[in-house]
């Protein structure tokens, strides 16, 4: 029987046809790239731990350089201490509105370099139009910023999205997070230009109020939970 090729049931059946190719197409070239997807990610999260304690990295080194820098890594607090550290997706915990704060897994990772010890800490906070988030690296006394590193999914250029930026990062080196006594003090953002030396402030930037004060509400919120911990094993 001859296929009549200009009724509708042939039209149809065409387009129910090709849907179903194009769809398997796009999920074997999804589960392709997957592993691609994955490497990149974890890359790009070696190197933002590695810059912390400002050493460069690149993807091609990615993999060697966090190898040799980060000797170990551990959850100092949350509901999976057995987990591996590096795998917590701090970012979707950050996002569970349903999960306590108490239940949020807080990984530590320490690094040596040059015969010193670093603490890297993540941070997760949001900015004017989105997630925002960081690494900052305290000393071996536990309470000095070595470094920081900041970025972002969508600040607005020229703006808030300036935090990712040295100019901006580079503020925090030599604050400290704690008083002599060892009770957490945060580090304040301020936009009357006197955050320039070591005075727990920094400046915020111009025109983007909202991602700064981001920044110094996820630094505030999240070093406090490890400045508790560090303050616990002295």
């Amino acid at each position: 029987m001859a296929i009549n090729k200009n009724s509708n049931g042939y039209t149809f059946g065409f387009a129910v046809l090709m849907v179903a190719v194009v769809g398997t197409l796009l999920a074997v070239a999804s589960q392709g790239l997957k592993s691609r997807q994955d490497k990149n990610a974890t890359d790009k999260k070696m190197i933002s731990i590695l810059s912390a304690i400002n050493v460069e990295a690149t993807r091609d080194n990615a993999q060697e350089m966090y190898t040799k820098y980060v000797v170990d890594s551990k959850i100092i607090s949350g509901k999976d201490l057995s987990a591996n550290p590096f795998d917590i997706d701090i970012k979707k915990e950050f996002r569970d509105k349903n999960l306590e704060l108490t239940d949020r897994n807080y990984p530590l990772y320490i690094c040596e370099k040059e015969g010193n010890k670093y603490f890297v800490i993540p941070v997760i906070g949001t900015g004017l139009w989105g997630p925002i988030w960081g690494f900052v690296a305290l000393e071996s006394d536990y309470k000095t910023i070595y470094g920081a590193t900041f970025d972002h999914k969508a600040e607005t250029p020229g703006l808030g999205a300036e935090i990712k930026y040295t100019s901006y990062s580079d503020q925090y080196t030599g604050e400290v997070i704690t008083d002599t006594t060892g009770t957490f003090q945060p580090i304040i953002v301020v936009k009357d230009g006197s955050g320039s030396g070591l005075n727990s402030k920094v400046d915020g930037i111009t025109g983007g109020t909202i991602t700064s004060k981001g920044v110094e509400e996820m630094t505030t919120r999240t070093l406090e939970v490890y400045a508790n911990y560090f303050k616990s094993i002295n």
